[in-house]
C-alpha cells in the first residue's frame, strides 16, 4: 500500500463534543476509543502498513542492530543470592524461556558472603521454588506479583495475574511436601506471611481498581472468614501494607499523591487496633520505619511537614504523637526520599545537585557518613537487604558507562565489594565513553541539568556537530537518573550523543523542582526541554536537522507540546505511548488515577 492509498483521518471528519463544569470541548479523537470497530481497526492497519514503507530502507539497518544487541545479551543468568533466614534466595533466567527461575540454596557455616554462582553451572542443593515459564504455560499473559517464604522457610506465597488487570490471586505451597494448598485468594494486591506463618496479610482492589482493604486470611479457613484489619473509604487514597524488617511492626500505609497517613500494629498481634502515627493533613507526606535506640521502640519518620525537601525525626512508638527529636533538618536542596533501619544504623538515600547519594545513619551521634563514589555521573541505591543484623549492606550502582552493579558494603571496614556486574557479550570498554554535565538557562533564568554521553573516539560533544538523541519525561516527580544500556551502546557506537534533559516536573533537583513542573506552572517542563534542545545547538554539540527528541507515556505529552512549540529544532520527535489525551483520560472516573 502506498501513502496515496492511506484513508483520510476519520478524525478530520467526526468529532466529539463534550462538557464539564461550564466548559466545552471538542475532542476529534474520541472515535478511537472503540478498540474493537472495524474502522478503527482498519485505520490503525492502514498507519502500520504507512509506517512500513516509509522505513523500508531502514530494514537492514534494524536487522544489524538487532543482531548487535543480542549478541551482547547474556540470556543465560542469575541475580546475586540474598541470605534470609538459613537460605539464600535468587532467581535465574535460561536462554530461550521468557520467565525466570526462583530458587534458594541452604546456607553453610553461616556464611553471609553470598555464593558466587555461574550461568549455566548446576548450583549444589538447589531447590526451584517456583518456575515462571511452568506458570505461564497455557496463558496468553502472565504476570508474578507477591512473592515470598514464611519466617521458618517452611511456606511459599507467589500470586499471579493472566489478564492484565493487575488483579492478583494467591496461592500458598508447602515447601517441606511440595503440595499446593487450597487456600487460594482472588483479586488481592499486595500479600505477605504474618511473622508466625500461620496467616496472610493481603489488600483487595475496589471497582476503580484502588487497593482499599486490608485482611488477615488464617491459613487453612475459608476466605469467607478472612477477617478485615483496615478499610480506607476515601477514593483518593491507595492503601498499603508490610512489616518492618525487624518484624516488631505491621505498617499500614494511605496516601495519595500529596497526603500520607500511617498506622502501626505489633506484628505478633495482627487483629489489634492500628495505631495512628499521625493525622493526615493535606499536602503532608510521611513515612515510617522502625529501630531499637538505647532499648526503646522508635519510629524514624521522614516527612515534608513545613519542610519541603524533608526533614527525618524520630518519635518513640509508644507514643508517635509526642515529642520528635530531628535527626536530619530540613536543608533546601538536599532531598531526603527513603529511610531503611537495621538493628545498629540506618541507611539514608537522598539527592543533592542532581545526584543519588547514599549515607550511613549513627544512631548514638546522629551523623550520617556519605558514601563517595568517583564517576561525574552515577545512580546508587539499597537494595535486596531483607536481613535486621547483615554485616553487610547491599547497593545497586551504574552510570551511564558502567553497567548495573551490585555491591556490597562491609560494614566493619567500610570496603565496597563488587558482587556481580551487568555482563556485556563481546567485550565492552567502558573508557571508551565519556558522560558530563551540561547546563543550560530556561526562560526564566533557571539553570536545567543536561546530562550526556558519547564514544570518545568520536571527539567530545562541542567538538563538531553530531547527530543527538535528546530524551525527557519532566512528570510525577520521577528522576531520570544515568544508566547503563546496552542496547544505547549501538547508536554510541555510531557517532551519537545521547542526553536527558532533566526538565522541572521530575525529581532530579528537589521536591520545588517537581512543583515547578507541575499544574499551572506545568509549561515549564515543556520550555525547559526547549531550552535544553537549543543550548545542545548552540554549544555545538548537534543541530537541529540531526537531532531527535524522545519521551514516553507522560514524556510522550511532553513530546506533544515540544512539537507545537519547536518543531524546528527537531529532525524527528518520537512519541512512546503519548500521554497527549490527558484531559479526556483526567475525566473519565472508570479509568485508574495516572
Amino acid at each position: 500500500m502506498t501513502s496515496d492509498a492511506l484513508p483520510a483521518p476519520r478524525a478530520a471528519r467526526r468529532s466529539h463534543v463534550r462538557s464539564h463544569h461550564g466548559d466545552t470541548f471538542d475532542d476529534p479523537y474520541e472515535w478511537l476509543r472503540a478498540k474493537e470497530d472495524p474502522e478503527v481497526i482498519a485505520h490503525l492497519e492502514a498507519e502500520n502498513a504507512y509506517t512500513q514503507e516509509r522505513t523500508a530502507h531502514l530494514e537492514n539497518l534494524r536487522e544489524r542492530i538487532f543482531g548487535e544487541i543480542k549478541s551482547r545479551t547474556l540470556e543465560t543468568d542469575l541475580s546475586v543470592p540474598a541470605r534470609r533466614g538459613d537460605w539464600w534466595y535468587y532467581s535465574r533466567v535460561v536462554e530461550g524461556s521468557q520467565y525466570a527461575l526462583h530458587c534458594r540454596a541452604a546456607v553453610e557455616d553461616d556464611q553471609w558472603e553470598p555464593p558466587v554462582l555461574e550461568p549455566g553451572v548446576p548450583v549444589p542443593g538447589e531447590e526451584i521454588l517456583l518456575d515462571g515459564n511452568a506458570e505461564a504455560e497455557g496463558h496468553e499473559f502472565f504476570s508474578l506479583g507477591s512473592f515470598g517464604t514464611s519466617e521458618d522457610a517452611t511456606l511459599l506465597l507467589w500470586s499471579t495475574d493472566f489478564e492484565g488487570d493487575e488483579r492478583y490471586t494467591v496461592h500458598v505451597r508447602d515447601l517441606t511436601t511440595g503440595q499446593t494448598l487450597p487456600d487460594e485468594i482472588p483479586n488481592t494486591g499486595g500479600a505477605f506471611f504474618t511473622p508466625d506463618g500461620t496467616g496472610i496479610i493481603y489488600t483487595t482492589i475496589d471497582e476503580a481498581w484502588r487497593p482499599d482493604t486490608l485482611w488477615l486470611h488464617r491459613l487453612g479457613t475459608p476466605t469467607e472468614d478472612d477477617v478485615k484489619l483496615f478499610h480506607e473509604p476515601d477514593e483518593r487514597y491507595w492503601l498499603g501494607a508490610g512489616l518492618t524488617r525487624s518484624r516488631r511492626y505491621l505498617v499500614i500505609s494511605v496516601g495519595s499523591s500529596i497526603t500520607s497517613e500511617n498506622y502501626i500494629v505489633d506484628a505478633d498481634d495482627p487483629i489489634g487496633e492500628p495505631r495512628l502515627v499521625w493525622e493526615r493533613r493535606e499536602g503532608t507526606e510521611y513515612g515510617v520505619d522502625h529501630a531499637v535506640v538505647g532499648g526503646e521502640d522508635r519510629l524514624f519518620i521522614l516527612h515534608n511537614e513545613d519542610a519541603l525537601d524533608f526533614e527525618l525525626v524520630s518519635v518513640a512508638a509508644s507514643d508517635p504523637a509526642g515529642p520528635r527529636r530531628v535527626i536530619l533538618p530540613h536543608t533546601p536542596g538536599r532531598r531526603l526520599e527513603g529511610i531503611d533501619c537495621f538493628r545498629d544504623y540506618a541507611a539514608i538515600e537522598y539527592r543533592r545537585e542532581g545526584l543519588t547519594r547514599l549515607g550511613l545513619l549513627d544512631y548514638e551521634s546522629d551523623a550520617v557518613e556519605e558514601l563517595e563514589f568517583d564517576e561525574p555521573l552515577y545512580s546508587v541505591g539499597t537494595g535486596g537487604n531483607p536481613e535486621w543484623a547483615s554485616p553487610y549492606l547491599r547497593l545497586g550502582y551504574g552510570s551511564f558507562v558502567t553497567p548495573g552493579s551490585v555491591y556490597e558494603l562491609e560494614l566493619a571496614t567500610r570496603e565496597l565489594v563488587l558482587r556481580k556486574q551487568q555482563p556485556v557479550l563481546g567485550g565492552y570498554d567502558p573508557s571508551a565513553y565519556g558522560q558530563a554535565r551540561e547546563w543550560a538557562t530556561a526562560s526564566d533564568g533557571t539553570r536545567v541539568p543536561i546530562s550526556l554521553v558519547w564514544k570518545r573516539s568520536f571527539g567530545a560533544p562541542g567538538d563538531a556537530p553530531r547527530p543527538l538523541h535528546l530524551y525527557g519525561y519532566g512528570s510525577y516527580e520521577a528522576s531520570m537518573d544515568p544508566a547503563f544500556s546496552t542496547m544505547r551502546l549501538s547508536e554510541l557506537d555510531r557517532g551519537v550523543i545521547f542526553a536527558i534533559a532533566h526538565v522541572r516536573g521530575g525529581g532530579e533537583m528537589g521536591r520545588q523542582w517537581y512543583e515547578d513542573g507541575k499544574l499551572t506552572r506545568k509549561k515549564n517542563t515543556f520550555t525547559d526541554f526547549v531550552a535544553c534542545a537549543e543550548h545542545l545547538v548552540a554549544t555545538g554539540c548537534t543541530t537541529p536537522d540531526r537531532m531527535v527528541a524522545e519521551g514516553g507515556s507522560a514524556g510522550g505529552l511532553l513530546m506533544g507540546a515540544v512539537a507545537n512549540l519547536a518543531p524546528e529544532l527537531f529532525a524527528g520527535i518520537i512519541a512512546g505511548v503519548p500521554f497527549v489525551d490527558a484531559l479526556t483520560s483526567i475525566l473519565d472516573p472508570s479509568l485508574p488515577s495516572p
